[in-house]
């Protein structure tokens, strides 16, 4: 029975869905796995994406450059007792960033034992906030909040809404792969 059980686990495991995948290390603490066509963005790819005095710890796009996805640390300070508040400030704070969000995933998740706040969402800039575009800009993300020795991690993945449904599952995987020392 436990064969049978394994076997269903690697046949439904969104590893081994199409293309290969990578294990990259980020930092002297974070491993994770990528697609095997991501890569590291440039410094300049990082400036313009992410223009913040904070440089991620690591930053990564793929071949088409559609998909990508950062890992921060924030400047807040909470204490991992806190994740139930925390989870309601960040959930604001993500509001506040966009015209609208639709969420459809906001929870805590425990994942290799540590506790995660997960969002998954639809964004959308409109026009006249938008500094790059004359339309609106519409994205899926999935970003998670990791609170660990009073520094909050911020993995955060983002695509066009547009292509979300070839995302979706990736997106998920590489989350459920983020193992942080």
């Amino acid at each position: 029975m436990t064969k049978f059980f394994l076997v269903l686990v690697l046949i439904f495991s969104p590893f081994t869905q199409e293309g290969k995948w990578t294990k990259i290390k980020v930092g002297e603490n974070i491993t994770m796995s990528l697609p095997e066509d991501f890569y590291e963005m440039t410094p300049q790819d990082i400036a313009q994406r992410y223009p913040s005095v904070r440089r991620p710890l690591g930053a990564y796009t793929n071949s088409q450059r559609l998909a990508d996805i950062s890992i921060k640390i924030s400047a807040t300070q909470w204490r991992s007792t806190d994740t139930p508040i925390a989870k309601d400030f960040f959930k604001s704070s993500v509001m506040n960033l966009y015209d609208r969000v639709d969420f459809t995933k906001e929870v805590i998740e425990t994942i290799d034992g540590k506790d995660f706040i997960i969002f998954e969402f639809d964004s959308r800039i409109n026009p006249e906030e938008s500094l790059e575009n004359r339309q609106a800009v519409r994205k899926y993300n999935y970003v998670m909040y990791l609170i660990k020795d009073m520094q909050t991690y911020v993995f955060t993945f983002q695509c066009p809404v547009q292509i979300k449904d070839q995302w979706t599952e990736k997106a998920a995987a590489i989350m459920q792969s983020v193992k942080v020392k």
